[in-house]
């Protein structure tokens, strides 16, 4: 599988398998290692997590199945994000959901990632959401120490738009490395504020999440989502895809951005369908032809 560079002793795998699920999938811990084993044998290395997916539960699950193998980890990138409170059960501390980018709320987040993994390093950690209450020095601080001490290899964000991420780099002495951020046919929003050319301005890759829109295209009823049904059918005949779920992956997988799509299913087949998207190509009729239906009109 192609792999995009994200430094020069860093990359990910052209897709990235997501965990944000894993505690609904109601897995053994070795079925979750058979997953993992699968996913590496195709190719998919890169693993995405946070420390809130699953009310803070599914980076542990990840971890009690990677302690049943442990040689699997050399094998790896693993990507996790901190920066949410969510009130929870299993942090009955938390009373009111809201954000804490402090020094001390990221250092500590890492550690329990760490702990909950059963590793010694994560490879890239991302702020979660943009906190209007951030300290950007505070982060930076917490950033410095936690690559000094061995913890964290690279840093990035979730969810920013290019002011945000402006702020935040201005106060690092090292490059955030990606923005992940919703990205879908059906979810347009950083195609047209300027948050994916960021990306490409800065020369990152950045990572989708949703790119099956959560599955709207597929059920949904509006107009909208019905238009694109339509479109993606009909480009579905013309490259020989398998189904509307390779096309949504290709429309993005053809984009000069790099994008890195993360596959949020804990399907095997559905993984194997990801990974045959690899193969479709788009020509520009048909991918603006996508876009076009998911606009509702012509391109200016």
């Amino acid at each position: 599988m192609q792999r995009i560079e994200m430094t020069n002793d860093l990359s990910y795998s052209r897709l990235v398998h997501g965990l944000w699920r894993l505690s609904d999938w109601n897995q053994s811990k070795e079925d979750t290692l058979s997953l993992i084993e699968h996913n590496l044998e195709r190719g998919i290395t890169t693993f995405d997590h946070a420390d809130i997916y699953g009310s803070y539960t599914c980076e542990a699950l990840f971890g009690e199945a990677l302690e049943l193998k442990p040689s699997l980890r050399d094998k790896m990138e693993i990507v996790t994000k901190c920066g949410i409170v969510l009130p929870s059960e299993n942090r009955p501390q938390h009373k009111t959901h809201h954000y804490n980018t402090s020094r001390e709320h990221i250092v500590q987040s890492v550690e329990n990632s760490l702990d909950n993994l059963k590793t010694d390093y994560i490879d890239t950690l991302l702020i979660h959401r943009p906190d209007p209450f951030m300290d950007g020095e505070e982060v930076a601080e917490a950033f410095t120490q936690l690559k000094k001490d061995g913890k964290v290899r690279y840093f990035g964000v979730s969810n920013f738009k290019d002011h945000q991420w402006d702020m935040l780099q201005s106060y690092l002495p090292f490059d955030l490395i990606t923005n992940q951020i919703e990205l879908s046919a059906y979810h347009l929003e950083n195609f047209e504020d300027g948050t994916l050319n960021l990306c490409q301005e800065k020369r990152i890759s950045p990572m989708a999440w949703s790119p099956l829109a959560g599955g709207q295209v597929f059920h949904a009823e509006d107009e909208k989502a019905a238009r694109l049904r339509d479109t993606l059918e009909k480009v579905q005949q013309e490259t020989g895809a398998d189904g509307i779920d390779q096309v949504l992956y290709a429309w993005l997988l053809n984009h000069p951005a790099n994008i890195i799509p993360i596959i949020g299913s804990g399907k095997t087949e559905r993984i194997d369908r990801a990974i045959a998207s690899l193969d479709i190509k788009l020509n520009h009729d048909q991918w603006f032809e996508i876009l076009q239906s998911s606009m509702g009109h012509d391109v200016p």
